[in-house]
């Protein structure tokens, strides 16, 4: 049984749907009609998505609520006041001064560039391979402008780190669909990576578009191109769906079904 587009536009028709997004952490950028307010929500939500999802929905949602507008917050923010209003905040690695630091960047970028989008925005070129080159860039700004040392939230492209988490809110802000809200338009999702985590490495090997160990860039790369066979404009398209199955845990007649052997049932790898 062959890998095609059929099986999985299959699979991504059947579980990219709002319903199974709960508990992910792009349910809060649902909240957010204003684009600005929005890329600033899945900033937060995407830099703190590392560990057990239920503290990570309870670390974002901390955060996020300290501001009903995140862009009006950010826009009368200064270092002091946002030390004091995350002096509590702790997300496993991630302290309080993270926190302020990441969101002092934010506003920083935003003061310079006019939004996060914009400063994304200058370094992309569609002739470009990917996004690589404008994540470097957006990255690097990032650091940059919060003053201060952010590495447990901002991981540089350049030093071969697969970036989940970037990936993770360029998916979000980029695509929209059922699951992916959008904002970003003038941004190629033709170029988008696939945001690399355990499971998606896992399902990279399992369909035969990686045989690397290593859950790099590199594999990051090679995973993304091998779904840009099904779908060139797309190739980060089937990351929700395909992912969703092994966190959801998908029951069938009250058993368990493993994400491997559930691929196989639906027809994406041969039984």
């Amino acid at each position: 049984m062959k890998l095609s587009r059929a099986r999985l536009d299959s699979v991504y028709r059947k579980y990219n749907r709002r319903i199974y997004v709960h508990p992910d952490p792009v349910e809060f950028l649902f909240s957010y009609e204003s684009v600005r307010d929005r890329e600033i929500a899945g900033l937060i939500a995407s830099s703190l998505a590392y560990g057990r999802v239920a503290q990570i929905l309870k670390s974002v949602r901390s955060v996020l609520e300290k501001m009903d507008s995140p862009s009006d917050f950010l826009a009368g923010a200064r270092p002091e006041k946002l030390r004091r209003k995350f002096s509590s905040f702790r997300h496993r690695f991630t302290s309080g001064e993270e926190m302020a630091a990441i969101l002092w960047g934010a506003k920083n970028i935003i003061d310079e560039y006019g939004s996060l989008r914009a400063c994304f925005a200058e370094s992309f070129s569609q002739q470009d391979e990917n996004v690589l080159p404008a994540l470097e860039h957006f990255t690097q700004a990032l650091r940059d402008a919060a003053g201060s040392s952010i590495k447990s939230l901002v991981p540089v492209p350049s030093r071969g780190s697969a970036c989940k988490r970037l990936n993770l809110y360029l998916r979000w802000m980029v695509r929209r669909d059922d699951v992916d809200p959008g904002g970003w338009t003038d941004i190629k999702t033709s170029h988008l990576i696939v945001p690399l985590d355990t499971h998606m490495h896992r399902i990279g090997r399992a369909l035969g578009l990686t045989d690397r160990n290593c859950a790099d860039m590199r594999t990051a790369i090679e995973i993304t191109k091998g779904f840009g066979r099904y779908c060139p404009m797309d190739p980060v398209k089937y990351d929700f769906a395909l992912t969703r199955i092994g966190i959801l845990k998908i029951r069938k007649d009250t058993e368990s079904v493993p994400l491997i052997r559930h691929l196989e049932k639906e027809g994406c790898i041969p039984e």
